[in-house]
């Protein structure tokens, strides 16, 4: 494993391609659009800097690690001499497959292709290469330079090998591999998110506010962070996709995701992303002020 490409250049897919860089490997960093590749390496830029500002890392492994990532538009030349894929798109079921059959006409036969999905089935992606036996999944968690964790999920014909090659791969970076089977949501989003449902059920039904509801989590249960506050940084619409995948995938009625999440949904509340979710974001990034409609 010496290249790697990384499909996608936002939140998820520019944390992998700095991760690998700064661990040493050659990275393309793949994207349709020439301006989030900009974007992607300027937060790779920022968080670099923070890094040399806390001294976790010098000015040269700052420089050496964005001189290990070349960015590309084609997937054709981003993709074609790599080791491994990492593919880091739209959680899209359709989408995915159509970058995993692209990626199986134009990776070297021995390339492993890995997806960065948080609930999608790898034997579903699978099933649009003829190397099923090479394609897997490494679910990094956000922000992925941070997080040590890495779900790694065997597809229903994944082999021994390639399980065992990424699972070590991912400890070369110092992360912590856990290996999953493929169930919808696998570990971390099937507990995850009926929880984060639930929060929501709760402001939905007048329980507690916003903030009590966090506070609640946080000093009761020790969590970093409330639900409420979770979902807006991973993004409402990420969330939805999830619980409907979990939806779809068990028939159960648990899953179903509150109709309050759907609204906002709908109504382009995301989060972080869009500047207002569960908290209003629109002055500072960190705001934790409750949307004026849950206020």
């Amino acid at each position: 494993m010496k290249k790697i490409a990384v499909i996608g250049a936002g939140t998820m897919g520019n944390g992998i391609a700095h991760t690998f860089a700064q661990f040493d490997y050659d990275v393309n960093l793949i994207d349709i659009s020439e301006a989030s590749l900009e974007k992607g390496m300027s937060t790779i830029t920022k968080n670099l800097d923070r890094m040399v500002s806390k001294g976790s890392i010098d000015e040269a492994k700052k420089e050496a690690t964005l001189n290990a990532i070349t960015t590309y538009t084609s997937l054709e030349e981003g993709a074609k001499d790599t080791d491994l894929v990492v593919e880091a798109a739209t959680e899209n079921e359709n989408l995915k497959l159509k970058i995993f059959e692209q990626l199986d006409e134009i990776c070297k036969s021995e390339a492993i292709l890995a997806t960065n999905t948080s609930s999608i089935s790898i034997t579903k992606i699978a099933t649009a290469t003829k190397r099923a036996d090479k394609v897997i999944g490494m679910h990094f968690m956000n922000p992925v330079p941070i997080m040590k964790l890495v779900e790694v999920i065997r597809g229903y014909n994944t082999s021994d090998e390639v399980t065992s090659t990424v699972m070590s791969l991912s400890e070369k970076l110092n992360k912590v591999p856990v290996a999953a089977n493929d169930y919808p949501g696998f570990v971390a989003n099937r507990i995850l998110m009926p929880m984060i449902n639930e929060a929501i059920e709760t402001l939905y039904n007048g329980v507690a506010g916003v903030k009590e509801i966090d506070t609640v989590m946080k000093l009761g249960m020790a969590h970093p962070m409330g639900p409420l506050q979770l979902a807006d940084f991973i993004g409402l619409d990420v969330c939805l996709s999830i619980l409907n995948v979990l939806y779809d995938g068990f028939k159960n009625p648990k899953y179903a995701p509150c109709p309050l999440l759907v609204n906002m949904v709908m109504a382009g509340k995301l989060g972080v992303k869009s500047g207002e979710g569960f908290y209003d974001y629109s002055a500072s990034r960190k705001a934790e002020t409750p949307s004026a409609q849950f206020s």
